[in-house]
């Protein structure tokens, strides 16, 4: 499914020379496609905004290979951003009002750097509460990842999430318990996705407000859903958009808190991620870490060289089939106006006639 590059974001250029299908301007231009207008809600801190970029461009991109998508990335005002993601942001993103008065077929929100203990209290709970309500009504079907899934619950939904005794963090096993809708279809009946969260919503509160459950995991708990229409928004806890090493740099940078001293013991392995010689590896570098802290000397450094080429990605073509099917689904419901969400005679209630 190849990405068009309608401007000079460089994460187009990133990906293009990474092997992915993107697009110029006159090239697309010259085919007789259909081309979607999926939007971005990228909330994401300024270290991880071109990288989220990334992550959720390529999952596009693995999708399929006929429809021509044009990314609409922009983010929130309210988001306290450096010099360097400001001028990022006024280079190559849009407005809001912008993207609502061009229209989308398609929306995706990101997860989003957490500093309250409510949601509501967030600087981004405003601005995330209108692009909500708005895609609720002019917007075919949204994907929300793990925060911007909490968040949408709770305003929408009334669902408030809870605090887990300890981290839910590693690649779990997951199983679909929904397979009759379409999301669900083309999976693994037994499936691997990232989970990295301190909060959980429960499959039993979801439900009792009318949501379908699709996939869950005996350990990590529900994966994906979806609203009670069955498409208007898609939910996931997980994180199946991540990188092989996106796991691995959260865990460094979990093991630069404890060398600073913001947490007193280091954090525990990521779960069914690192092999027992990176385990090894891992532990040696502990005790060093702990030792130059408490001696007041330079941090040694992180041996990501010998951990990385030791990580697997058992979870891309879960993600790819999940996200392929989204998108396909998107494209058969959607207006040719992207200001509109449905053709002539699609049930808003049940889009999917399910």
């Amino acid at each position: 499914m190849p990405l068009v590059a309608h401007n000079e974001l460089p994460t187009f250029a990133r990906l293009r020379d990474e092997g992915c299908d993107v697009l110029s301007r006159d090239n697309a231009s010259r085919q007789d496609i259909r081309a979607l207008h999926i939007g971005l809600l990228n909330m994401m801190p300024d270290a991880a905004i071109e990288a989220t970029e990334r992550q959720f461009l390529r999952l596009i991109d693995r999708a399929n290979r006929v429809v021509q998508i044009t990314i609409h990335p922009f983010t929130v005002n309210a988001l306290a951003r450096g010099e360097q993601a400001r001028e990022h942001i006024a280079r190559h993103y849009e407005s809001f009002d912008q993207v609502r008065e061009h229209g989308l077929d398609a929306l995706i929100l990101t997860g989003a750097n957490v500093t309250q203990p409510a949601l509501e209290n967030e600087d981004f709970w405003p601005e995330l509460a209108e692009v909500t309500d708005w895609a609720a009504e002019h917007v075919t079907s949204t994907l929300c990842s793990c925060l911007a899934s909490h968040a949408v619950w709770q305003h929408r939904f009334g669902i408030k999430r809870t605090n887990l005794a300890q981290k839910c963090w590693g690649v779990f096993d997951h199983r679909p318990i929904d397979a009759t809708h379409p999301l669900a279809q083309n999976i693994n009946s037994r499936f691997e996705v990232p989970h990295s969260r301190f909060n959980n919503v429960s499959r039993e509160e979801l439900e009792d407000r009318g949501i379908r459950v699709l996939t869950q995991s005996e350990e990590a708990g529900v994966l994906t859903a979806v609203s009670p229409d069955g498409f208007r928004f898609v939910f996931m806890q997980g994180h199946p958009e991540y990188d092989t090493n996106s796991l691995l740099k959260e865990y460094k940078r979990e093991l630069q808190r404890f060398y600073d001293g913001h947490i007193n013991t280091p954090p525990p392995f990521v779960r069914n991620y690192f092999d027992r010689r990176s385990e090894a590896i891992l532990r040696e570098h502990i005790e060093e870490l702990a030792a130059a802290r408490d001696h007041a000397e330079p941090r040694p450094p992180f041996p990501e060289h010998l951990i990385e080429p030791q990580l697997d990605n058992v979870w891309r073509d879960t993600a790819k089939a999940m996200v392929s099917t989204w998108i396909g689904k998107v494209y058969q419901l959607t207006h040719v106006d992207p200001r509109k969400p449905f053709q002539d005679g699609v049930n808003p209630d049940n889009p999917l006639g399910l």
